[in-house]
């Protein structure tokens, strides 16, 4: 006699659900859906899937060219490694600090640590006084003196610390930090969502460096939307101000072996994976979707759709189903990536840590990570005396330098930016090869007004039936966000598919 589970299980090998977008978020929302036996078609009009987290070839070995780590924090990330079996293969990168360079009247110099977001605790402390001068200490001091905002509170960072702290202090350390690790100027981030409870410690203990020694020294805030170094650098992935909670992974061999993993898993599932096919549109049925591809003659059926797309794509694919999503969204910032294996051995001796953030205006790229200095995966696969750095080109507003040059050029104009952001002189014969690669970033969650548009998105397409949406620029940025929320959408949708009976 046929049972309510074995009903559902009949009913699950009959429904299908597409999954529009081969990125992480999309391959995890298609794991979901594979997980309870339900028929998954997951299209990918790139060549290859992962989004962000790829690899390539470069200088004979088989490096990071996006993503290159994951945040710790909630331990999300870390726990899909070990269901995957590459518990084994986490890494934790060198803990040398960053450095800020382009500072006036002093050029290059340690970024402190103490802060959140580059905000100090301690304004007299040497490093932080080394960078802003003793004109920014004492401007600084202003805020031990200033009485605290009681009655409402101060939403933008930057006009936070400018208020507070002064010029000195968010030109040369916060302004950094934003720009590197969101592409985004300090006075369009939200404080209440960058630096959750700093507003409310301001008010307690009367300063702002207070608030962040309290935060630090209380609940190890970390930056609630920052995505440490688990997107390209320069988008999330260049050094970033040391700050507790805010810890990184990475695996041996490269961020793409999770893409590896989750496709074999899929593949193993029996869900049917299909690259270089774009979905051209997406149409009401009596019995769920009908769906357009740039290959098929006839559209795929199916009960329910999961677009796990960029923003862009994601907006225009939906809005002929979906009321509210026709509107213009913000436009994300353009970030070139270009990674240089070079023969210096001269770097051998790291001369600014594990990578280098710039003063906004001081330098046309924007951050560098020095790859082989901050992974030891990377610096046993080098040659003695090769190294691996990533020059960061774009930001918010700000068209990459390189945008307009062919590989060659984006090259020379990496290895000059390389060579005075790390205070070295990397000469052409050095480069023994390049890698590009351009990037729409997501908007951070924390950029002012955001989470009410995204969450107008989401639920403009929750009220259609069958109908899932998520990815990095709805549910924030970085593996720790999109993971979860990647889990969840799909819980929603297939949840809403599986008792359709």
């Amino acid at each position: 006699m046929s049972g309510p589970l074995d009903r559902l299980a009949r009913h699950a090998h009959e429904t299908r659900v597409v999954v529009v977008g081969g990125g992480v978020s999309g391959l995890i929302a298609a794991r979901e859906c594979a997980k309870v036996g339900l028929q998954v078609t997951l299209l990918e009009a790139a060549d290859v899937f992962g989004g962000v987290l790829r690899s390539a070839e470069v200088g004979g070995m088989v490096l990071d060219v996006g993503a290159e780590s994951y945040a710790t924090r909630g331990g999300v990330v870390r726990e899909l490694l070990g269901e995957l079996g590459l518990a084994d293969d986490i890494v934790r990168p060198n803990p040398a600090g960053a450095w800020v360079v382009g500072v006036p009247g002093v050029g290059a110099a340690p970024l402190p640590k103490g802060g959140v977001l580059g905000i100090p605790d301690n304004t007299f402390a040497p490093d932080v006084r080394r960078v802003i001068g003793w004109p920014g200490v004492w401007r600084a001091y202003v805020d031990r003196l200033r009485p605290p905002l009681t009655i409402g509170h101060t939403q933008s960072l930057g006009r936070l610390v400018r208020s507070r702290l002064g010029e000195r202090v968010l030109d040369r350390l916060v302004a950094p930090v934003t720009s590197g690790v969101y592409s985004a100027r300090p006075d369009d981030i939200d404080v209440d969502l960058a630096a959750p409870g700093l507003n409310t410690a301001l008010t307690r203990t009367g300063s702002l460096t207070g608030a962040v020694a309290a935060l630090r020294a209380g609940r190890a805030a970390r930056p609630a939307d920052a995505p440490a170094s688990d997107v390209p650098v320069g988008a999330g992935g260049a050094p970033r101000t040391p700050a507790p909670g805010g810890a990184v992974e990475g695996i041996a061999g490269g961020m793409s072996r999770l893409v590896d993993a989750l496709v074999a898993g899929l593949r193993d599932a029996g869900a049917d994976l299909r690259v270089g096919v774009r979905v051209e549109g997406l149409t009401r049925t009596d019995e769920g979707w009908s769906v357009s591809t740039s290959v098929d003659d006839e559209p795929l059926t199916a009960q329910a759709v999961l677009v796990a797309l960029p923003e862009g794509p994601a907006r225009a694919l939906l809005a002929p189903v979906v009321a509210g999503l026709d509107g213009a969204e913000p436009v994300a910032p353009v970030v070139e990536v270009v990674t240089l294996v070079v023969y210096a051995p001269e770097l051998d001796r790291v001369p600014r840590g594990t990578g280098v953030l710039t003063v906004p205006g001081s330098h046309v790229a924007k951050a560098l990570t020095h790859s082989s200095a901050k992974w030891d995966w990377v610096r046993d696969a080098a040659q003695p005396g090769v190294h691996v750095v990533r020059v960061s080109f774009g930001a918010q507003g700000e068209e990459p330098a390189t945008a307009a040059l062919d590989d060659e050029g984006a090259a020379r104009l990496a290895m000059a930016e390389a060579s005075a952001m790390l205070g070295v002189e990397l000469s052409a014969s050095a480069l023994r090869d390049s890698h590009r690669s351009r990037y729409v970033q997501s908007q951070p969650a924390a950029a002012i007004g955001r989470a009410a548009l995204t969450a107008a998105a989401r639920g403009a397409v929750r009220a259609v039936p069958g109908l899932g949406v998520t990815g990095a620029w709805i549910s924030g940025t970085g593996l720790a966000q999109v993971i979860p929320d990647a889990r969840d959408e799909a819980d929603r949708v297939r949840s809403s598919a599986l008792w359709r009976l």
